[in-house]
């Protein structure tokens, strides 16, 4: 038995799935779907397939590591979308499918043939993802949306890195991750409506949207108030003390103490357990006047020990804290460790490859990784098969390079 025939398991079990995205935001939303059970056909243009089988810092033996994360527990078949006959093929897999996920620009997959109502005519209870800059109307919707660009727009950028440099970037994809968990949340919910009509619909996400959707009080902060957020670097402003302290051995604690009562607990752990009834940092609003003179204090304290050390005399004490994780640290801490937070993929290439697990987990029906990212093309003749391609037909096609 191939990796590709274990069984799923897991909530969306049965549930079929046809990918055409490609990059981030729509293969993402697919990969959750298929960490969740879905079966997830992916279909990849046969010439270069999703470009991020060549993307990643580090490529092993030619290998993407990023594609062995968003390409997982999905099936590879390759059809040029720009050719009839294809287009042919993919209305017939997507005839027979609970969810079709799409990424390119607005307007694409109508030149396709393969617009909503089009697919909608063959199957009703098709549920179309459509993921995209700007959304599938309005003014901007036929621009190129990159997440940045949806991350700049969504008033994410403008509050992140520190008040003395321009803009920053959180150090992963996060717009596209985001339009990609909003869109995962539409088809459920979509799914979960055509129990009640029998009818499916169109989930439109836009990146823009799903950032600005993650902004808190952001907007009624500035239309009631006139209120604008800025750049605070580690700190919320007026929130102390809450920041990363340094340590002895150079690892970053983050300590998280702005309420009365942990403060006072804070202050003890720390030796200096006056300062909790000291009218400069008793309340909270005194503390965040002097936001920066109380981080000073607590970081004098803090350089003089050890990580481990530090973390666990503030854990006697109840005080809320954490080192600033990376992947080596991930690897072995015992919390990781207990809940399987990282497990090992078995790669045909690489071996065993430690990549995160499948969240949420569930108590009953919970999801798996059953493949990393497969080869492309590796299930096109399976795929096929099951729509009564032949193996000369099949032939044909990729004799023309359109399989």
């Amino acid at each position: 038995m191939t990796a590709s025939d274990t069984p799923a398991t897991g909530p969306l079990a049965g549930l079929r799935v046809v990918e055409l995205g490609q990059l981030l935001a729509g293969p993402f939303c697919g990969q959750m779907l298929g960490d969740l059970g879905a079966d997830v056909v992916k279909i990849e243009d046969p010439a270069t397939g999703d470009p991020l089988r060549q993307w990643g810092r580090q490529l092993p033996q030619g290998q993407s590591l990023w594609w062995s994360v968003v390409g997982r527990n999905k099936r590879s078949v390759t059809l040029n979308l720009r050719d009839p006959e294809c287009q042919e093929l993919a209305r017939t897999l997507i005839a027979g499918a609970d969810i079709v996920i799409e990424n390119f620009r607005p307007g694409t997959m109508e030149r396709w043939g393969l617009g909503y109502p089009a697919l909608a005519e063959l199957n009703p209870g098709l549920i179309m993802v459509r993921v995209s800059g700007f959304g599938q109307d309005g003014p901007y919707s036929q621009r190129a949306g990159y997440g940045a660009i949806g991350e700049a727009m969504g008033g994410l950028r403008y509050v992140v890195g520190d008040p003395s440099t321009p803009p920053s970037r959180v150090g992963i994809s996060i717009g596209d991750t985001l339009a990609a968990l909003f869109a995962t949340i539409g088809a459920l919910a979509a799914v979960r409506e055509r129990e009640v009509s029998g009818r499916g619909q169109m989930v439109d996400s836009a990146i823009y949207e799903a950032v600005l959707g993650v902004m808190e009080s952001l907007v009624p902060e500035w239309q009631v108030s006139g209120y604008q957020r800025e750049r605070t670097g580690a700190i919320l402003p007026n929130v102390a003390p809450s920041n990363v302290y340094p340590t002895a051995d150079g690892t970053w604690m983050l300590i998280a103490a702005n309420q009365d009562t942990v403060f006072a607990r804070l202050a003890t752990a720390i030796g200096r357990p006056e300062l909790a009834t000291d009218p400069r940092y008793a309340t909270h609003g005194a503390r965040g006047e002097r936001q920066a003179e109380l981080d000073a204090l607590i970081g004098e304290y803090t350089s003089t020990q050890g990580a481990e050390v530090l973390e666990a005399t503030l854990g006697e004490h109840g005080v809320p804290a954490g080192k600033i994780f990376r992947p080596e640290d991930m690897l072995t801490d015992p919390q990781y460790l207990a809940r399987e937070s990282i497990t090992e993929v078995d790669h045909p290439i690489l071996g065993p490859v430690a990549q995160q697990n499948v969240f949420p987990k569930l108590s009953r029906t919970t999801g798996s990784i059953r493949w990393p990212g497969p080869a492309l093309g590796e299930h096109t003749q399976a795929v096929l098969a099951e729509i009564g391609v032949d193996d000369a037909r099949l032939a044909s096609l990729r004799e023309r390079k359109l399989a």
